[in-house]
């Protein structure tokens, strides 16, 4: 048994214990080949529940200090986020956009899903902001689709995104594929790239049921 189908198989039925999720809408993800699952972001919970809602495992970029910490805590962190699929990578700096690009690149190459919140950061206050057009990019790059997805209610379990989980009913709900062949070979246009990036965003925003704020939320939480 992999680590993945291990930890399912162990914090599975926990989560569904605690936060009761209501899946809509997983069998329109594609049961091979490469996929972008692109959605909101609004809590720290997000990237522990989407894992185990999926059949397919999903690969997805994550901050290094999540696999780097210390004692048993730490252990147990990056024990559970390696294993479902989280790959670290040190996004600070001019170099982390590019390394995180090329690692969601290569996975996506390789046939498999790759996970991702466009808006870059977690919502500071539990609205829908602008996407950044890395989505775009690895859509038009790899050809594969953006299949959108809506957290609702996890804001609930962490509210502040800190804390102990609380037990809530949370919602994982999944778009229709959307692809993007017609733009192919036009990755470094911006207007293409902002073009797909707020298509994904708007389907995010009608699955979600999120106000839409036409600012990149790093700069929200900057002001």
């Amino acid at each position: 048994m992999s680590r993945f189908a291990l930890i399912k198989a162990v914090l599975g039925p926990i989560m569904r214990l605690m936060f009761r999720p209501q899946v809509e809408g997983a069998e329109r993800i594609p049961g091979d080949g490469p996929v972008i699952l692109a959605g909101n972001h609004l809590t720290f919970i997000d990237s522990m529940i989407l894992p185990l809602v999926c059949d397919r495992q999903v690969f997805f970029i994550g901050k290094d200090e999540y696999v780097t910490g210390k004692g048993v805590k730490g252990r147990l962190m990056a024990w559970f986020f390696t294993g479902v699929g989280m790959i670290p990578v040190d996004r600070d700096g001019g170099k982390g956009g590019v390394a995180a690009l090329m690692t969601g690149r290569r996975i996506l190459e390789e046939g498999k899903i790759f996970g991702i919140y466009p808006e870059g950061t977690r919502s500071p206050d539990g609205r829908l902001y602008r996407g950044r057009t890395g989505i775009a990019r690895l859509t038009l790059m790899t050809g594969a689709p953006v299949v959108p997805f809506a957290m609702i209610g996890t804001d609930k379990i962490q509210p502040g995104g800190s804390g102990m989980p609380r037990p809530s009913r949370v919602t994982v709900r999944f778009g229709e594929p959307l692809e993007f062949s017609r733009y192919e070979g036009m990755d470094r246009d911006r207007y293409v790239l902002r073009a797909v990036t707020d298509s994904v965003m708007a389907e995010v925003m009608r699955l979600s049921g999120q106000e839409y704020v036409d600012m990149y939320a790093t700069k929200a939480k900057a002001a």
